[in-house]
């Protein structure tokens, strides 16, 4: 991985925290991220956790106000780290320095659009779900969206012979 080339070819005792931030945020990960408000948010993320703390048991969920702890494990070897990580507390809005009732909103809101979903899915005759009345059923419909796709890549042709061919040339 980049991070252990870059400290283990480092010389210095220092950690070069800065650099690897800049390497993560704007380099590897920052140039995917469109959005201001998201860069700055990678930017606070980075400084928070990148940084010498880490590596003392730092608290991984700062804005939690004590609702939610897990710390950085200490020095070890690397199984105990990933046994660390299963210990990792269920995913929560504190997390991410929100009130809990965050997430019935996300929840709220998932809920509805599924439930939209399911509408349009219906028959539109109210029936048993045949085709009568202008009503379409949900497998024609699902039927009739598979054909539309299917005239759009039908024509299609990807070079599968040369990609297999040049996966064996890699063995």
């Amino acid at each position: 991985s980049v991070l252990y080339n870059y400290l283990e070819g480092s010389s210095s005792a220092k950690i070069p925290w800065e650099d690897l931030r800049y390497i993560f945020g704007e380099i590897m990960y920052g140039g995917h991220i469109v959005d201001n408000w998201d860069r700055k948010t990678c930017t606070m993320y980075l400084q928070y956790f990148m940084q010498d703390d880490l590596l003392d048991e730092q608290e991984m969920v700062p804005y939690a106000d004590g609702k939610l702890s897990w710390k950085t494990p200490g020095p070890s070897a690397h199984e105990k780290y990933l046994e660390h990580i299963e210990t990792m507390p269920s995913e929560s809005p504190l997390f991410f320095g929100m009130h809990p009732n965050a997430e019935i909103g996300f929840r709220t809101a998932q809920c509805q659009r599924i439930f939209e979903l399911l509408h349009l899915l219906q028959p539109k005759d109210g029936g048993t779900g045949d085709e009568g009345e202008g009503g379409v059923n949900p497998l024609a419909k699902a039927e009739e969206l598979c054909a539309e796709i299917l005239d759009e890549v039908r024509d299609v042709k990807f070079a599968t012979e040369d990609t297999a061919r040049a996966l064996s040339d890699d063995d």
